[in-house]
């Protein structure tokens, strides 16, 4: 009986073993196989096996695809688990957001926040977006609900337009916070230059495929697009996930 025990102790080490070899052959195959479409352009920040047996989860930045085990085929789509009503790719991007967003840090952002902090909302803004400016209009209510609110800068005419100089006006402004509301209002900004992270921003939206403002990003990395009055915010800040 004691060898008995031996021999499949042994066996289960070499079935393990050769189970291990064989998905990082798989992974080093699917590795070779996407470097290979992007001509050596793109390299996978992670490789993992997937829900679906015989696929991989490859990361790029924040992008999720999905490659068979022999490098022949990629899936860029969202993998849905039909019976928990689960949207797996989303999931996986919602924690990459999450994780860029954070590696930028609040210190970049101009933040409007209440006594009592229930919830954190990341939004890009264009200061001469109308929505944008209907958005801020509604801060008061944000923050009542207990809803901080985190703006990170996307003048959508790009780097030297006019929206671009106003950021980085209202980043240099002594009251940064004061300065936005009073841009937000059509209201003049004395025209300011310093160091200020709106490159910064703007890489970061094309990090996270954002092209639309406002942007809103809850706390757990779920992108919500467009704007949102304070009622329903809160409705979907509390939803279960």
């Amino acid at each position: 009986m004691k060898n008995f025990y031996i021999v499949m102790f042994l066996s289960a080490a070499i079935f393990g073993s050769s189970a291990l070899h064989a998905e990082k052959d798989a992974e080093a195959t699917v590795r070779a196989a996407v470097e290979k479409m992007t001509q050596g352009s793109a390299k996978p920040d992670s490789i993992r096996p997937a829900a679906v047996k015989g696929l991989y989860e490859v990361v790029l930045g924040t992008q999720v695809v999905y490659v068979s085990a022999d490098g022949r085929y990629l899936l860029n789509g969202d993998l849905i688990d039909v019976a928990q009503r689960r949207n797996i790719s989303d999931e996986r991007r919602s924690v990459l957001y999450k994780a860029a967003i954070d590696k930028v840090g609040e210190k970049s952002m101009i933040v409007y926040a209440p006594e009592k902090v229930k919830h954190t909302v990341t939004i890009f803004t264009d200061i001469d977006c109308p929505y944008c400016r209907k958005l801020h209009h509604e801060m008061e209510n944000y923050n009542k609900a207990g809803i901080k609110i985190r703006y990170l800068a996307f003048p959508r005419a790009g780097i030297g337009s006019d929206s671009y100089k106003k950021a980085v006006s209202v980043w240099c402004a002594k009251d940064r916070a004061a300065a936005m509301t009073k841009a937000k209002n059509g209201q003049k900004v004395e025209e300011k230059s310093c160091d200020n992270p709106v490159k910064q921003h703007l890489e970061l939206v094309q990090q996270l495929g954002v092209n639309a403002t406002p942007t809103l990003f809850l706390e757990d990395g779920r992108r919500v697009p467009g704007y949102v009055p304070a009622e329903r915010l809160i409705k979907i800040l509390e939803q279960e996930k």
